[in-house]
This record gives C-alpha cells, sequence and structure tokens, in this order.
C-alpha cells in the first residue's frame, strides 16, 4: 500500500497496532509469571484502544493533530532489549514493550523526515507524537517496576 494520503497511512498505522495487539496478546498466552502475563495482557488492550482511535481518525484525521506532545524521557533508549522469554521479570516485559513503542517512534519520525507532502510530513509527525506518548507511559512504569524508592 502506498503511502501517498492520509487515509492510507492511518490503515497502515491501524494495520501496525494490530500486529502490535497480536505480538502482546501471544506474548501473555505464553507468560509463566503472572505479573508478566498481565503486562503484555493489558498491553494488547492498549493496542486495541490504540487501533479504534487511529479508526476513528480515518473519518476525521483532525483528532490525530490534537494529540498533547509528551515528555520523552529517553529511558527506552538508555535501556538494552531484553530477550523473550516465557520467564522474564516485569521490569525486563516493560523493558521490552518501551523498546518496541520506541521503534514505532522511529519508525514514523523516518516517514516524516522522507516525506515530499507537508501534509503527510505532519501525519507521521503525529503518529510519532501518539507512539511516543505511549512509550513515555511505558518508561514510566519500567522506573517504578525497575527503580522502586527504598525507605
Amino acid at each position: 500500500m502506498a503511502m501517498t494520503d492520509i487515509k492510507s497511512i492511518l490503515e497502515a498505522a491501524i494495520g501496525r497496532e494490530e500486529e502490535a495487539f497480536q505480538f502482546y496478546a501471544d506474548v501473555a498466552e505464553r507468560m509463566t509469571n503472572p505479573a508478566v502475563k498481565e503486562i503484555f495482557s493489558q498491553l494488547s488492550q492498549d493496542e486495541l484502544a490504540h487501533k479504534a482511535f487511529l479508526q476513528a481518525a480515518v473519518k476525521d484525521d483532525q483528532i490525530v493533530t490534537k494529540l498533547p506532545v509528551p515528555a520523552d524521557y529517553k529511558v527506552a533508549e538508555a535501556t538494552g532489549e531484553p530477550t523473550l522469554s516465557v520467564d522474564m521479570k516485569p521490569a525486563d516485559a516493560l523493558a521490552l514493550a518501551m523498546k518496541r513503542e520506541q521503534e514505532s517512534v522511529e519508525f514514523y519520525r523516518g516517514l516524516a523526515q522522507s516525506a515530499t507532502d507537508a501534509t503527510l510530513s505532519a501525519m507521521f509527525e503525529n503518529l510519532a507524537r501518539m507512539e511516543l506518548g505511549h512509550k513515555t507511559r511505558l518508561e514510566t512504569m519500567f522506573v517504578d517496576v525497575g527503580y522502586p524508592e527504598v525507605f
């Protein structure tokens, strides 16, 4: 599918959300650690919500432009990507998820930079911002789980 118009961009983004949903749902099914199973199960449901948002954007692409600009803590960039395993720890599960969101941010930013049309470039930047919001949320969870305060 050539991404030369807003509708095709949003449909491609919906496909990416469906793939992310399937990945997280499949991983959740295989996990042995109940906490990790719950993390991936929740992530799969989050991806369905993202898909629904993008489906609404197909009808009104202006809703994507109204997304807030999230902070970028760059925790994902400073964290190694753990290997997926059925007995991974919650912090590793969150690290894996935030790395995936980082990849999505970079994907859309790359498309924005290569777009020759300003409107399409702006849509890609908006999608990158949406993914950055997901990444920031996961980074916050990762810091809470991976670096709990000790009193």
